[in-house]
């Protein structure tokens, strides 16, 4: 068993596998050359050309697990919303009113359309290594919900938080569950490790909405995952939540929990450690640091980690607090990954 799935297991014993968010992305010069032969859509639905991108940073840097390269907006095109960047995601109209639920066209026979996923993935598997480790991931209910209303998680949001309350939020995850479970189980049938449910919206709202509204929809998603693919091993992350979101978590089946860098790696560890894998979290912003700068802040931080309980570090998945950032330079990607080696490497 390669280190990712023994980390995700708890059980670890040696260096920490290492994957970022958005690994395969905008600062690469692999993806820079792809992009300029092809769109971004048909990058991410071109299986052979999201295989591509997708093994690029395992290529270059030899990371120790690949995710899809893919994005998580695909179901809501698939619901009937439109889908289209330029260069940033451009839905054709948006949840205003609880009438415009009745636009959506869900429904589990729909994933089909998402099969270009699953094509890519069994691609990449093909292709990867047997010591790397594969992530699929997927969109939470919440933040696929914001960009349903909103168009973006980011900025003015308060119409999404009036829709959490007014019986838009329930309508839209009516119409969505059927499919997003079906392209969960799509994803683990095609060769996924784990598949990560990236709920960065859960931030923007309140502690007490979290607990009504978010976690038993986590619930009803993660358990009808597990009815049709029993080993199903979750990742979920949001950013800027805290130790009362992770408890809100608690009777959830997850198998690992992503972090932002807001919270110290040694504490995330001790606080939910015994419970979880734990993924992150070092702050993507200190990468664009000249590299003088960028060396003491990343010595630092895997000196913390040295610091933390052997038996909770056997779960870390050491990575970033979010994504790779546009104009992060490659050679501190590399330092990040030869640091990690030299200074974890017992």
């Amino acid at each position: 068993m390669n280190r990712f799935n023994l980390a995700l297991q708890r059980r670890n014993p040696g260096r920490p596998p290492v994957w970022f968010m958005r690994q395969a992305g905008r600062y690469h010069s692999h993806y820079q050359a792809l992009k300029r032969e092809h769109d971004f859509m048909t990058l991410c639905k071109n299986p052979q050309l999201a295989c591509e991108v997708t093994l690029g940073p395992i290529c270059d840097f030899d990371f120790d697990a690949a995710i899809l390269f893919s994005d998580l907006l695909f179901p809501l095109e698939v619901m009937g919303m439109g889908l289209r960047y330029s260069p940033g995601p451009e839905l054709d109209w948006h949840l205003r009113t609880r009438a415009d639920l009745g636009r959506l066209t869900g429904g589990r026979e729909r994933v089909a359309e998402l099969e270009f996923q699953a094509e890519a993935m069994r691609l990449i598997r093909a292709a990867l290594p047997a010591e790397k480790g594969l992530l699929g991931f997927v969109g939470g209910p919440l933040t696929l919900f914001f960009y349903a209303v909103a168009g973006s998680h980011k900025g003015d949001v308060s119409d999404a938080l009036v829709g959490l309350d007014d019986g838009r939020f329930e309508g839209f995850c009516e119409a969505l569950m059927e499919l997003l479970v079906a392209n969960i189980v799509l994803q683990f049938k095609a060769g996924a490790d784990t598949v990560a449910v990236m709920d960065t919206a859960a931030g923007e709202i309140s502690l007490e909405s979290f607990q009504r509204h978010v976690v038993p929809r986590l619930a009803e998603l993660f358990h009808a995952v597990r009815a049709q693919v029993p080993a199903a091993a979750f990742t979920y992350y949001s950013r800027l939540t805290g130790p009362a979101h992770w408890r809100a978590l608690a009777g959830l089946p997850l198998g690992c929990l992503g972090v932002d860098w807001v919270h110290p790696l040694p504490e995330v560890l001790a606080e939910v450690g015994g419970r979880w894998a734990v993924q992150g979290n070092f702050d993507p912003s200190l990468l664009l640091l000249p590299t003088a700068e960028l060396r003491p802040h990343l010595l630092r931080f895997f000196a913390a980690a040295q610091t933390a309980d052997p038996a909770r570090r056997a779960g870390w998945v050491c990575g970033l607090g979010h994504g790779v950032l546009p104009g992060t330079p490659e050679a501190h990607v590399r330092l990040f990954l030869e640091l990690q080696r030299e200074l974890l490497a017992a």
